[in-house]
């Protein structure tokens, strides 16, 4: 489904050569499309692995089976290979000290991998976080909701925002009891959907989750145009 909600319109006369012509906004029409389909959703969720140790090899050794595991359980619950991304692969050392006297006790190494699922079946969302977490992730955080193609979209939101511009143009032109003439410039430009809605949890990976798939809601995307038209008068 998809609103205008919001357009304003501005004329040009034309004008002698040498007079001053004063500086005006351009005309401005905005239409917003709400998509209401969730099935039109995709979910990209990052999912990361955390492991630390005091030998360093031990660190690496853990976390590599640690995220062959969590990606394993995605593959095997029907994500495809190519929606399995790995964003970030990190390595870190740290001074650990004792709680108590506060001396330095050693060295410990930490290591994150991080993979980027895309998730094309929202109804499957809630259970395949539950199925990383019980694989062993144990940082999701950030999760985002995009359209999986916004071509059409797009494209009926320019349709209406010209189409109210011109219809507005028309009915000011008519008021002021002037005639339009030709358009002078169009300028566009649209604002893709942004995330709103995060999912986070911490601590160890790997436990047993509860038999309930964690509630999600997809919610609404917006997508909009502004599409600016300056018209002629006659």
């Amino acid at each position: 489904a998809g609103a205008i909600v919001g357009t304003y319109v501005m004329f040009t006369k034309n004008a002698p050569p040498d007079a001053e012509i004063p500086e005006f906004p351009a005309a401005s029409v905005l239409s917003t499309l709400f998509f209401w389909q969730v099935l039109l959703l995709v979910s990209l969720v990052p999912a990361c692995g955390h492991t630390e140790d005091a030998d360093i090899a031990e660190a690496v050794a853990r976390n590599n089976a640690q995220a062959q595991r969590v990606v394993d359980a995605l593959r095997n619950s029907g994500v495809a290979a190519k929606d399995i991304q790995t964003s970030n692969f990190s390595l870190w050392s740290y001074q650990t000290t004792d709680p108590v006297t506060g001396e330095n006790t050693g060295m410990k190494y930490a290591v994150d991998n991080t993979v980027y699922v895309t998730v094309r079946d929202l109804s499957k969302l809630g259970k395949l976080l539950d199925t990383a977490i019980g694989a062993g992730a144990n940082n999701i955080n950030s999760i985002q909701f995009d359209v999986s193609d916004k071509t059409a979209a797009l494209t009926e939101a320019r349709q209406k925002a010209v189409e109210s511009a011109t219809n507005l143009a028309d009915e000011l032109a008519g008021m002021a009891g002037v005639t339009l003439g030709d358009i002078q410039t169009i300028s566009y430009m649209d604002y893709q959907p942004m995330p709103y809605y995060g999912y986070g949890m911490g601590g160890g990976g790997g436990a047993a989750v509860s038999a309930e798939a964690a509630p999600i809601n997809p919610g609404q995307i917006q997508l909009s145009v502004n599409v600016s038209v300056v018209y002629e008068i006659k």
